[in-house]
């Protein structure tokens, strides 16, 4: 079954919660290991680095504590699926969706190229550092925020700041609201608030 999120608002559960649920797909057949950790407020770190894309961040010293599902390996990166901070806010990692060649061409992806050549000749191409993705989210975004609108407040500043290199769908949700966050195009995301409403 590929990616698939259910977000139920609080009008459409039988005791007024909200809830959220996601599966995440592994492609071509292949499992990834996960494993479920609690990373404590002192763990979080200051300065992040995705594996994949290079990108660099400076985090900002008031973390909470949080649970986080990554991948249990880490060969590609945290991959933190999902978690709950101690401020008992939830946030879904990702699911891939897709955009179109125009709005692609408006805004294109912020992808890693690496280096080639050597340093110093003349065909030396420099790194090219890019945005952030499914492997950073979680880690970036879920310790600093306070409410489900909060959540879609910082991705979309970090998007914004720092792009991104694929299409995904981001669910944030405290006990009020659940929100949704799509990346569309490098730097553009669309949100939707859902109080009230069912959307699968």
């Amino acid at each position: 079954m590929a990616c698939t999120t259910i977000l139920i608002g609080k009008g459409a559960s039988y005791d007024g919660s909200t809830m959220v649920a996601r599966n995440e797909d592994s492609g071509a057949g292949s499992f990834i290991e996960k494993k479920k950790t609690v990373v404590l407020a002192q763990d979080q770190p200051r300065h992040y680095q995705s594996v994949l894309s290079h990108v660099k961040i400076d985090l900002p010293d008031n973390p909470m504590t949080y649970t986080v599902t990554p991948d249990a390996l880490g060969k590609d990166g945290i991959y933190g699926a999902f978690g709950v901070n101690q401020a008992n806010v939830a946030m879904s990692a990702t699911e891939t969706i897709t955009s179109n060649a125009r709005v692609l061409g408006a805004d294109p992806l912020v992808e890693y190229h690496a280096s080639q050549g050597q340093p110093g000749q003349a065909d030396y191409v420099p790194e090219q550092v890019g945005g952030i993705g499914e492997e950073d989210f979680v880690t970036l975004v879920l310790p600093y925020i306070k409410s489900a609108r909060q959540g879609v407040v910082r991705l979309g500043g970090l998007l914004e700041e720092f792009g991104t290199y694929e299409m995904n769908g981001i669910a944030f949700q405290d006990k009020h609201e659940i929100w949704w966050l799509e990346t569309v195009g490098g730097t553009i995301g669309l949100l939707s608030g859902f109080p009230t409403m069912l959307m699968s």
